[in-house]
């Protein structure tokens, strides 16, 4: 057994008391700790030795700090994004919004993008990367969250065809797109939260009132302005919140479509003209 596979399996067991993917958390901090990738890692372990700085990686991960912070990037569809602490952290089920428009367009593929609540450019990124000829606007409350955008749509390529400003949801936007994609803040106050994500993700991009239903308020009555006749708006919902965030949008003259995540949760609401 190698250096490396003894330090993995170590670390595997400190972690298995805070994380559901214990054995993948210490794969990913040991390949940062190596400068290598993951794939390269577990092609050919033995060819490495666990470096001096991996056990504080760990630490850092025992202690519930998320992974994404501590490698500083997270993989999203077939992107990678630099993100940092105080940013919401793309998670693959977000992923299930990017799946619904492609199934939507079939082959062909939206001109106009816009991405409400854009963070470090997730969605937005994303459907650019998948859709060469199109287009977009990424819009975020928060100015740190609209740099990073910036910074990732100019590593990936991107930067002559994603514009980023700060903003509030759809306030002063205008013009139609043919893609509306965003992921609001869903969860109620009272939700109680791991403490990955509750001590250590901003507070503002997770909580939505009472309910969780305050931002689709506010965003769903101006989707109807902004969708051009043909397109899609997709939003991202809380596994329980299908009834409720399809009634705000029915009121407002939508279709709605429901797509599930790779667990089978109610994920995507899928917005088309009636």
């Amino acid at each position: 057994m190698s250096d490396v596979a003894a330090a993995l399996r170590e670390a595997a067991a400190r972690l298995a008391a805070v994380s559901d993917t214990a054995r993948l958390d210490a794969e990913l901090l040991m390949a940062h700790a190596l400068g290598v990738e993951r794939p390269a890692l577990l092609l050919d372990p033995s060819r490495y030795s666990a470096p001096a700085g991996f056990p504080a990686l760990v630490e850092r991960r025992a202690a519930h700090e998320p992974v994404a912070y501590i490698l500083g990037y997270r993989d999203f569809w077939t992107i990678r994004l630099k993100i940092s602490p105080g940013m919401l952290i793309p998670r693959p089920d977000s992923e299930t919004l990017i799946e619904a428009a492609v199934d939507h367009f079939s082959g062909g593929g939206p001109e106009r993008v816009l991405d409400l609540g854009t963070g470090p450019g997730t969605l937005l990124l994303a459907a650019l990367a998948e859709w060469p000829d199109a287009q977009g606007l990424g819009i975020d409350e928060s100015e740190k969250a609209v740099d990073w955008a910036e910074t990732n749509a100019k590593d990936l390529g991107l930067d002559e065809r994603a514009r980023f400003r700060v903003g509030d949801w759809a306030v002063g936007i205008e013009g139609q797109f043919d893609l509306i994609l965003c992921n609001p803040p869903y969860i109620a106050e009272s939700e109680a939260l791991m403490p990955d994500v509750a001590e250590y993700e901003p507070a503002g991009a997770l909580f939505a009132g009472a309910d969780g239903l305050d931002d689709y308020r506010r965003i769903i009555p101006d989707l109807p302005r902004l969708l051009a006749p043909d397109g899609a708006a997709i939003l991202e919902i809380g596994h329980r919140q299908r009834i409720s965030v399809s009634e705000l949008a029915e009121a407002v003259g939508f279709q709605v479509a429901c797509r599930q995540d790779l667990g089978g949760r109610d994920r995507a609401l899928l917005l088309t003209r009636a």
